[in-house]
């Protein structure tokens, strides 16, 4: 059967009905007995997080310091000491008094510039990287993604999901890529260009790290043969083309007949692009919306560390 344009853009208003009829905006009961069992995971991910600290920088072969070079602490305690600071989602003065309390644990002074420099350690990102890898490979990931993008501001006078204009030096660009299965974050990409942009970084960081893709589930604003030719023939995708769909293609043609096949099936896997948009405002409402930092190369390190503690604190229950 030959797919044409005119059948696609058909099939995106039969998809459109389906949605209201299926999909019902609102919210269904909650299992909350469910999720407190599995937040028990989220205290164990703590108490590990020592531990997958010292195995983070242990895999690391760390060049001697010159002479008259010495760091106060050791690159495990600056990387806790630097989670600690996204943790607080706090200034680095704030976060410089808050360390007073703990200066007898700590044994030394530390000033909020001290803060500052953990985000453009080499060490500390070198590290923080691991630990991402590592977590993912004890939690496992099933190969089934969702992916979407959002923003962060750069200044406190504007928030970024007040704002219809998004574009500019106030906002930053972020895109992260979700298994659907276990809530965590398996890739992420930012861009202070376009969120198109922060997604190709994504899919190069998830590329890299050699995770297959079975399954992924986008927004219509990745509607395109540029995004399809990205994955693998094999790859489900969940993506609906956009209403004024002009060409058709291979890529596109594999997909509105999987959607003929199985409309309600095709959108049960479409929707789960939401949970995206879950771990967003989650981590949003525990880290904040708004990047502190000035040079590029820290506000990428504190929004990568948003996704490594979204994986700490993520508790994923399944709909049945």
């Amino acid at each position: 059967m030959e797919i044409t344009a005119k059948m696609a853009q058909n099939m995106v208003e039969i998809l459109e009905e389906i949605k209201e009829e299926c999909f019902p905006k609102g919210k269904d009961s909650y299992p909350f007995t469910e999720w407190e069992q599995k937040r028990e995971r989220v205290k164990q991910r703590l108490r590990e997080l020592p531990k997958y600290v010292d195995q983070a920088a242990d895999m690391i072969q760390f060049m001697k310091p010159k002479a008259g070079q010495h760091k106060k602490l050791n690159v495990q305690k600056r990387t806790m000491l630097f989670l600690f600071a996204r943790l607080m989602n706090k200034s680095n003065r704030d976060v410089e008094e808050i360390l007073v309390l703990f200066e007898p644990l700590v044994g030394v002074r530390l000033s909020y510039k001290y803060i500052e420099r953990l985000y453009s350690d080499p060490e500390v990102k070198t590290t923080l990287h691991n630990l991402f890898i590592l977590l993912l490979r004890d939690e496992g990931v099933s190969g089934d993604f969702s992916g979407d993008g959002t923003g962060y501001s750069l200044t406190i006078t504007k928030h970024y999901r007040s704002e219809t204009m998004k574009t500019g030096k106030d906002y930053l660009h972020v895109f992260r890529m979700i298994d659907v299965d276990t809530g965590l974050y398996v890739a992420c990409g930012y861009s202070n260009v376009s969120e198109m942009e922060a997604f190709q970084k994504a899919m190069a960081m998830l590329t890299k790290l050699g995770v297959p893709i079975d399954s992924m589930a986008l927004d219509r604003y990745y509607s395109s043969r540029k995004v399809i030719e990205l994955f693998k023939e094999e790859t489900a995708l969940y993506l609906i083309p956009k209403k004024n769909i002009a060409r058709v293609g291979l890529g596109w043609s594999r997909i509105i007949k999987r959607i003929l096949e199985d409309p309600y099936l095709f959108l049960k896997g479409y929707y789960l692009r939401c949970l995206s948009e879950s771990g967003f405002s989650a981590d949003k409402r525990r880290f904040g919306g708004l990047v502190r930092q000035k040079r590029e190369d820290r506000r990428e390190i504190a929004l990568f560390s948003i996704a490594f503690l979204h994986n700490i604190f993520t508790v994923r229950i399944r709909p049945s």
